[in-house]
């Protein structure tokens, strides 16, 4: 070897075709020898000749026909490793190495994959001499084909139901996990290598795959990456999900191309694999969990405000990037024991630091946590401890959240659970209980912390030891204990201590809720928050507890005789003057009284009814119990019927609130008012609910609560008349205390009872017009609350699935309400009421399928069959289901329009569109339902001509959002321009517009916000547009120059392309009549501008597109681009100059005489008008110039002239109007004439002005 180079050119000639021969051969061997073939080579290369043939080489030339022969033949993928490891020593050319790499790369597929990581590690060691970018692309590359061959023989296996693998799963995890390691490695020592992997990613994200995030996340272990790695993948997903939305929402993209790859999928695949060893992957898989929590979970609101948002489906991308976060976290909590600790940890850390943003996103996934594997918590009971002594100085929503994961049991079925009761049958009884019951010392030190929390100088803090009392007491059952520990022991998990030998009896259950209760009578002295949270749990408290009932309704019990006048002949029957504090010169609620008596009343009742229940069920030993039972029963029932009796009687000048009384909340004596009027008004609702209750359809008891009815409505009344007047604050209408329950219930027994039986007790409620418009408008305001914060008031308003019942129920009765009380009926009563009560179903009717739709989808299908369907066929099947109430709605439509312009009730068509948008969401855009739905609303919109924007503008939406479904709207919008124009004319009075009218639901009154709509949808077509031309522009950069796909021929042009300029091609078609109408100036004219200079910047992206293909590709302009740009040139550019002059003059067309007083009207608001014209004026200007600069650019790569079809640019600073010109000169000429020329020439001043201004 060390006399290598003495040898001569031909024997080293000899020898190094001995080492090719036998290379092509297969005999390497163990490839010890090839060790001597780098110092041939080298020695061969610093050769002045050598003979080839019949001819000579160079000693360099003759070296890289050695080479090429060697990397042209076949290779023994047992030598590949051996001739990398060799080539590192050989002195290569860029060309010579590139050709390597390339050979090297294909015999990845030939190879054993147990040998896969070995050769990686040579190939990076090799990138020493170059071609870095081609080789990690060829690594990635590699695993990325084996994933996908790897997930398509498991689609196989499973349609199958056989087991096909070509390659095991777990081998390929450990190679790939390997080949990680060695990447990672080589980044340390060449950061080169490492700027070139985060290059390859940053264009597209469509180069991801499962093993490339799980490397990326591996890099991001070395500091001086993890920045770049974690903004490189946020951006990958957030993108991913925007392109999904887009793609999802068009049709037109939809057809155009493929569905795009998920990153979120590889994401999560990435978890999913990670459990194979890739202990360097699951840090970095943490960190992007928490990482795209913190960046995209809920924002905190105006001034700082925590906004706690109702709990949704994830629908922005932004909500569900922090899913997938959450999604990331949960899985790897599930699989990776070692980094459990470190996510509880953080999750908590979170929950107790962020007390200014929402946190529910962590309290999900907390719950979660907890929900997957509750035995972690008991090895992290220092750290839920930590937590416990901040509980007090935390938002009220954040307490409430954490406690009930905490709390609450879990029922799952989590394959963790299954395995640890599987290991440790004598764990498994407590393993589904509330942890608190499960460790002796989490429980003492929660009761530590609200006991402090209880005396706190914060209202909130007081308020979460109420929570956390009630969530024990519903917890701690007094006839609950651990059902099979009955034996003294203390169980270990992880080295901590269970405290299962304190067993959980039923009487140290009792004790411990006794104390609770105890604690919580405290509240009853309180500020009203605190009292009211009390009242509202109690009832909770009894359904979950049952046998604390009797201190629970003793408790109630004392409370109500406080403010109860035991006097049967005074009135009113309760003081309402403890009932208020005042501060200073405030007055403040101190005793929600009606609250209370709700509660009171809700508790009773639910007592009895269980009661009767289980009447034969009694023993004779608990007649004690019974007694004590019936007593405060019995005095309860007197005090209520008292109530009643008395409440009828009373006037509302026994609670000093007539009319002559001061409502103003301005005033302590209007404020204290006020509150009383809410507490009777309260009072008023309970008692109705409690006696309709009691009276099981009794005609008298009905006429009593009718009693209780007026006297609220009444005061009602009084409230809404007095705060209509003054300046003061208004006075917000109070929330009904009825139950959801029982609104359901009272709306179905007016509308659907056909019982003979109850027909005349029934009758005397039905009969009040004002009674049944209450019950609608409360049930209502229920569905509006469930729609705005998920839960209501009163008892089951925190049970989802109770509440869901109830919809269900008033769904059904809404809808019969509506559909089946004949016209004849409605206009034989009173009109205005009839129309109301229409409008009240209808608008219940909304508000419950846009909740549902938004809180519970997989719900609706559910909620549409609670309704009746006639037939049973439809009632399977979900989508005629669901096309059957469409119809039904559209019956009610067709009806409202055939009717004359008189009896047309815009407010109540207005309703039907909207429950006609929600509905068609649920309709598959392939099915026959949806193109007959489409066909409809067209028909509609063609037909109508009512002179109603608000209607317009629904009908319009609703024509839209099916229309990006289905097809394109681009032809949609020019028919609809052209309407517009040529409702309310041309810019020049003179010019005479050619009457059409595709759809009559464009007129003068319309045409308005029918552009405003227009061109909305123009935005959102340019957004189509504007993705499809930065989608192909990243495609030709990562394209080949002079590869199949990069050139094609002029006669062949890409469907992208070929659809991009057709969109354009009709948008500016329709913009260019739209830039000719005389639209009012104001909002629409801005708008207008604005989107011609987004028109414009995207065809300027068209341009530069070309641009970059022209310089790539050295092909010609496609015919129809240049056609688009004659277009832009000749027809659009010109008219928006013309456009500019008349923004800037505030023409309008009509020129009735009402245009002088009218400009006086809004005189006031001009200059602010002008002012945002003004900006959007230079910014068209300045988009224009922009586009026809880059034309410039382009007709020079291209050797066409674009520039032809463009004119010279006149709006600039200073620009001669020449007709106002020819006007002044005209005027300075005739001074000389007649007063009588003067005075003719001064009739048509007012025109020429027009022009000037």
């Amino acid at each position: 070897m060390l006399e290598t180079r003495t040898l001569s050119g031909s024997s080293l000639a000899k020898l190094a075709a001995l080492f090719v021969d036998a290379i092509k051969a297969g005999k390497m061997g163990s490839g010890k020898s090839l060790e001597l073939f780098p110092t041939i080579l080298t020695a061969l290369a610093a050769c002045a000749a050598l003979s080839y043939g019949k001819g000579e080489l160079s000693g360099e030339e003759y070296k890289k026909q050695l080479i090429n022969s060697l990397c042209s033949s076949r290779w023994d993928p047992q030598c590949v490793i051996h001739l990398t490891t060799m080539f590192r020593d050989v002195p290569l050319s860029a060309e010579e190495l590139q050709f390597l790499v390339d050979k090297v790369l294909r015999m990845f597929s030939k190879m054993d994959l147990q040998e896969i990581p070995p050769l990686v590690y040579q190939l990076l060691l090799l990138s020493a001499k170059g071609c870095k970018k081609q080789i990690l692309d060829g690594i990635v590359s590699y695993f990325r084909d084996q994933d996908d061959r790897q997930e398509e023989e498991q689609e196989d296996g499973e349609n199958l139901h056989l087991e096909v693998q070509t390659i095991p799963q777990d081998q390929l995890r450990h190679v790939e996990g390997t080949v990680i390691l060695h990447v990672v490695f080589a980044i340390r020592l060449d950061h080169e290598l490492g700027r070139e992997l985060l290059k390859s990613f940053k264009t597209s994200y469509g180069d991801l795959c499962p093993f490339s995030v799980a490397l990326l996340l591996s890099v991001a272990r070395v500091q001086r990456y993890e920045e770049q790695v974690f903004d490189l993948l946020k951006g990958a997903v957030i993108k991913s999900y925007k392109d999904e939305q887009l793609q999802q929402g068009s049709k037109f993209l939809q057809d155009l191309l493929p569905v795009h790859c998920s990153v979120a999928k590889m994401i999560l695949d990435t978890v999913k694999n990670s459990v194979f060893g890739w202990d360097h992957v699951t840090q970095g898989l943490v960190q992007l969990g928490f990482f795209l929590m913190d960046t995209f979970g809920p924002k905190p609101g105006p001034f700082g405000k925590s906004t706690e948002g109702p709990v949704t489906a994830a629908r922005t991308p932004s909500q569900q990037a922090c899913k997938l976060g959450g999604q990331m976290l949960l899985q790897g909590f599930k699989m990776h024991e070692p980094i459990r600790g470190e996510i509880l940890e953080q999750v908590l850390n979170r929950l107790v630091t962020k007390t200014a943003s929402p946190v529910s996103h962590y309290l999900d996934l907390f719950s979660d946590i907890v929900s997957s594997a509750p035995m972690i918590l008991l090895e992290s009971s220092s750290k839920v401890t930590e937590t416990f002594d901040h509980l007090t100085y935390l938002p009220l929503g954040t307490v409430q959240g954490f406690l009930k994961a905490v709390q609450v049991p879990r029922h799952g079925s989590h394959v963790e659970d299954a395995k640890v009761c599987a290991v440790k049958p004598f764990i498994s009884c407590f393993l589904f209980q509330p942890l608190l019951k499960v460790s002796m010392s989490l429980k003492d030190s929660l009761i530590l912390v609200l006991r402090k929390a209880m005396f706190s100088s914060q209202l909130d803090g007081r308020k979460s030891a109420v929570t956390g009392f009630l969530l024990l007491l519903k917890n701690f059952k007094v006839l609950g204990s651990l059902a099979s520990s009955q034996s003294s022991q203390a169980v270990s998990s992880s080295q901590v201590q269970v405290d299962v030998h304190s067993r959980y009896n039923s009487a140290a259950n009792e004790a411990f809720c006794l104390e609770i209760l105890s604690s919580l009578r405290r509240c009853l002295g309180q500020q009203a928050d605190v009292r009211l949270m009390l009242y509202e749990g109690f009832y909770d408290v009894l359904r979950r507890n049952s046998q604390l009932a009797s201190s629970i309704m003793q408790t109630l019990l004392s409370q109500v005789r406080r403010y109860y006048e035991p006097e049967q002949d005074l009135l009113p029957p309760v003081k309402l003057e403890p009932c208020i504090t005042a501060h200073g010169d405030q007055v403040y609620l101190q005793e929600p009284l009606a609250h209370l008596v709700s509660c009171t009343v809700h508790c009773l009742t639910w007592l009895q009814n269980t009661h009767q229940a289980a009447n034969l069920n009694v023993d004779d030993s608990d007649d004690e119990a019974e007694e004590e039972d019936e007593g405060y029963k019995s005095e309860l029932q007197t005090i209520l019927e008292s109530m009643t009796r008395r409440m009828i009687k009373c006037e509302l000048e026994d609670f000093e609130l007539d009319k002559s009384a001061e409502f103003s909340l301005g005033s302590s004596v209007g404020v204290k008012n006020n509150i009383f009027a809410v507490l009777v008004m309260g009072l008023y609702e309970v008692l109705m609910e409690y006696n309709f209750i009691r009276a099981n359809y009794n005609k008298t008891r009905l006429e009593e609560l009718l009693e209780l009815f007026h006297r609220h409505h009444k005061l009602s009344e009084i409230l809404k008349e007095k705060s209509g007047k003054g300046r003061g604050p208004s006075h917000k209408t109070p929330r009904s205390l009825l139950s959801m329950g029982f609104v359901s219930t009272l709306i179905t027994a007016l509308f659907r009872d056909n019982s003979q039986s109850r027909e005349e007790a029934l009758s005397v409620l039905r009969s009040s017009g004002e009674f049944v418009r209450y019950a609608l408008s409360v049930a209502v305001q229920k569905i509006q609350q469930l729609e705005d914060t998920g839960h209501t008031d009163g008892p089951d308003g925190q049970h989802s699935d109770r509440t869901f019942r109830f919809l269900c129920d008033m769904t059904s009765v809404l809808m019969w309400r509506y559909t089946n009380i004949p016209r004849a009926v409605e206009e034989a009563g009173k009109k205005e009421k009839r129309c109301s009560l229409s409008q009240l179903c209808l608008d219940g009717l909304l508000r419950i399928f846009t909740t549902c739709q938004q809180r519970c989808p997989e719900k609706m299908a559910q909620l549409l069959s609670a309704m009746d369907v006639e037939d049973e066929a439809e009632q399977d099947d979900v989508a005629e289901m669901n096309y059957f109430y469409i119809r039904q709605f559209q019956r009610a439509l067709f009806t409202q329009l055939s009717g004359g312009e008189e009896d047309f009730n815009s407010r109540e068509a207005q309703l039907l569109v909207s429950i006609l948008t929600v509905l068609s969401r649920q309709l598959k855009p392939s099915s026959k339902q949806f193109v007959q739905m489409i066909t409809w609303t067209v028909k509609i919109c063609k037909e109508t001509s009512f002179e109603d924007s608000a209607f317009c503008k629904g009908l319009l939406s609703l024509l839209f959002s099916l229309q990006v479904l289905y097809k394109t709207p681009a032809s949609l919008l020019l028919e609809l321009c052209q309407d517009i124009h040529s409702q309310l004319g041309d810019i020049d009075q003179d010019v005479e517009v050619e009457k059409q009218c595709h759809f009559s639901i464009v007129n003068m009154k319309t045409a308005t916000a029918a552009a405003l709509l227009v061109l909305t949808q123009v935005d959102r077509v340019l957004d189509e547009v504007d993705w499809l031309i930065a989608r192909k522009k990243s495609q030709t950069a990562s394209e080949k120059p002079g590869s199949a796909d990069a050139s094609q021929a002029a006669g062949q042009q890409d469907p992208v392309e070929k659809a991009v300029t057709l969109q354009l091609g009709t948008l500016l078609t329709a913009l260019n009549e739209l830039v000719q109408t005389a639209l009012l100036p104001g909002n629409c004219t801005v708008t207008l501008l604005r989107e011609l200079s987004r028109t414009y910047a995207t065809l300027t992206t068209l341009v530069k597109y070309y641009i970059q293909a022209c310089a790539s590709q050295h092909g010609s302009l496609p015919s129809r681009f240049e056609k688009l740009v004659k277009l832009s040139g000749s027809h659009l550019t010109p008219q928006c100059y013309s456009f500019i002059t008349y923004a800037q003059s505030g023409e309008s067309n009509p020129g009735d005489d009402k245009k002088k007083k009218k400009r006086n009207e809004v005189n006031a608001a001009a200059s602010a008008k002008l002012l945002r014209e003004t900006t959007a004026i230079p910014n068209l200007i300045f988009s224009i110039e922009q586009y026809e600069k880059y034309l410039i650019t382009l007709s020079k790569k291209s050797k066409v002239n674009l520039m032809q079809y463009m004119k010279l640019s006149t709006s600039r600073d200073f620009r001669i109007n020449a007709a106002t010109l020819d006007a002044a000169l005209q005027e300075q000429e005739e001074t000389g004439e007649t007063q009588e020329s003067q005075d003719a020439e001064e009739s048509q001043e007012p025109k020429r002005k027009k022009r000037k201004q």
